[in-house]
């Protein structure tokens, strides 16, 4: 028989973002027990350690209060005895993100991962959750949204839920909150847009977009896997973005302003954003989730798990989750185009992808991608970007030159790992997607993943009827694509922090680092005249490329001057265009890839 290990968990003190944990485990073995929590949280791979927001920690054994012996930061020991053991504690819940633990009187929400500790255990345990009602007034029109098993609820969600094993507890976050619930099927599974926060918008539109994407994703891999349900767990805050995958749901920020209004018709720079991110995290439905790395699958979350293969996560995520936006009918295939074109810029922008390769900023993640720093874009590439145009050009390689395409090989991968429950071996796509077209394609993985080399992407979009060509940037709001406008006369070479004049970036080999400049630096006049964030792009816009200028900044509190010479723009700004006239195999060609 399988042992149960029992959490209370309530929202004690909502003021205080204190939620109390009573852990009972009856059936404990006599001998001494270790309990766990984990360090990181699966689809985020940085050290979070989330026993740092314990706090009150008390043991029993059989009803007597025992000592516990601490063994690292995330783990303790409970002395041997008879009876049952019981843990109390609390967690300070204020992590804003859909990593950890939240609690006000607007709102609650957790990874049980941030709250349950996990006991070591030789033999079978399952996990029974049971959610208190707040006391609280101001929480008493809350409800529940999770997809963990219900065992015994009321109408609002309340009361004990069952998880077979730990994985599966700590998989499925929790929502509570006086939510708005948006329903709508796919595949006759139950989805629902779940919003906390104060807006008013046009839930039915949303549903009725998410649904369209959904379907799609799901068409590439046969409407499997079957679900009891699908949640889109959304917090919507005054400015915020981000999300985070799970089996059966996902957790979601937006902005309030990224969802449309009531009437409003029009496909929003915002809302479409909004959709690419659900798109992102529900193609984790199989691609993380399911089609999983062999590291990943294998690690119990203690320490880092490492894989070179996280640009085959995350990147092929990144460049599907527009790709269905269009194939869902939501966007036309110019406006797709804009949305590459914007990926081709943010990488061309960083001077890191001529000093780090996709495998290691992969390998690397753990102490570069989420903990960046003021040289991050000279020195950490950003996976998810190049890794989504590494993956279009794999796609536009095997559809030119074979008869399969990516779609084949995410299909096979999850027949033969997703499907199965078994983690794909390093390098696992690459050997996939050679199985399938029988194409040498080994010099294309090391030169896409393995060196520093620009990828082939204007000769392969040319081979699709797709031109590109780079630009100067035109404004500092031009991100690529489609933009009207007039180039700047001059480049500098740094960034400043939103709405100030105080050094953000400098780019390498830029007139700026040449200047001495540094991330931190105030700038405070050009040329003898006051800066402002508006006149210092003003100034460098219209500055003459190679004559000098002085500049007084601030370094900690003491004034300093510098001579910067700023030069002519570089053409960074990416730009697609579908070609008007092409041959009859490159305009199929492109209508297979692209529909038009």
């Amino acid at each position: 028989m399988t042992a149960i290990v029992r959490y209370d968990i309530a929202a004690a003190d909502p003021r205080a973002h204190h939620f109390r944990v009573r852990l009972c485990w009856d059936a404990a073995p006599a001998c001494e027990v270790v309990f766990r929590m984990p360090s990181w949280i699966r689809g985020s791979y940085l050290i979070r350690d989330f026993a740092k927001h314990v706090f009150g920690l008390a043991a029993q054994r059989g009803g007597e209060t025992v000592a516990i012996e601490r063994l690292d930061k995330n783990s303790f020991r409970v002395p041997s005895g008879s009876g049952a053991i019981a843990l109390d504690y609390g967690v300070y819940a204020y992590d804003a993100s859909v990593r950890k633990a939240w609690l006000d009187e607007r709102r609650g929400f957790f990874n049980a991962g941030s709250l349950c500790y996990r006991p070591d255990s030789d033999g079978s345990l399952s996990y029974e959750l049971h959610l208190a009602r707040p006391l609280a007034t101001a929480c008493e029109r809350w409800k529940v949204a999770t997809t963990l098993p219900a065992l015994e609820v009321d109408h609002d969600g309340f009361g004990r839920y069952l998880a077979p094993d730990y994985e599966t507890l700590i998989d499925h976050p929790v929502e509570l909150a006086d939510f708005q619930y948006h329903r709508f099927d796919v595949d006759g599974i139950e989805h629902a847009l779940v919003v906390s926060g104060r807006v008013d918008f046009d839930g039915e539109r949303v549903a009725h977009d998410l649904q369209k994407v959904c379907k799609v994703e799901r068409d590439l891999f046969e409407g499997e896997p079957r679900l009891p349900r699908y949640l889109f767990l959304t917090n919507v805050v005054g400015s915020g973005y981000g999300g985070l995958e799970h089996r059966e749901s996902t957790a979601l920020i937006c902005a309030r302003g990224d969802l449309p209004s009531r009437g409003d018709t029009a496909m929003s720079r915002e809302y479409r954003q909004f959709l690419g991110l659900c798109s992102h995290e529900y193609f984790h439905l199989w691609n993380v989730k399911r089609i999983t790395a062999d590291a990943f699958l294998r690690s119990d979350l203690s320490k880092e798990a490492y894989t070179a293969d996280l640009w085959h996560y995350e990147g092929v995520t990144s460049y599907y989750d527009d790709l269905f936006l269009l194939r869902a009918g939501l966007i036309p295939a110019v406006e797709y185009l804009d949305l590459v074109a914007e990926q081709a810029t943010r990488l061309e922008r960083a001077p890191a992808r001529q000093l780090q390769t996709l495998a290691d900023a992969s390998f690397e993640t753990w102490i570069k991608y989420y903990q960046p720093d003021e040289n991050s874009p000279n020195a950490s590439l950003n996976y998810y970007v190049k890794g989504a145009l590494a993956a279009l050009c794999l796609d536009l390689h095997l559809r030119l030159h074979s008869s399969t395409t990516l779609d084949e090989v995410m299909r096979t991968l999850w027949r033969r790992y997703g499907a199965e429950g078994v983690g794909v071996p390093e390098r696992g796509l690459e050997a996939v997607a050679r199985e399938l077209s029988g194409l040498p394609l080994q010099s294309f993985f090391d030169v896409a993943l393995r060196s520093t080399a620009e990828l082939p992407l204007v000769e392969l979009l040319d081979a699709f009827g797709v031109g590109a060509e780079r630009r100067p940037q035109y404004s500092v709001i031009d991100n690529g694509g489609r933009s009207g406008g007039r180039p700047p006369l001059a480049w500098a070479g740094l960034r400043l922090k939103p709405g100030d004049t105080v050094v953000a970036h400098v780019l390498a080999q830029s007139p700026a680092q040449a200047a001495g400049l540094s991330a931190g630096d105030k700038l405070v006049a050009w040329d003898g005249w006051r800066l402002t964030p508006a006149s210092w792009q003003r100034f460098v816009d219209h500055a003459v490329p190679g004559q000098a200028v002085s500049l007084h900044y601030f370094r900690d509190d003491e004034l300093l001057t510098t001579v910067l010479t700023p030069v002519a723009p570089p053409a960074d700004t990416w730009v697609l265009m579908l070609r008007e006239e092409v041959p009859a195999e490159v305009a199929e060609r492109r209508m297979r890839w692209l529909g038009c």
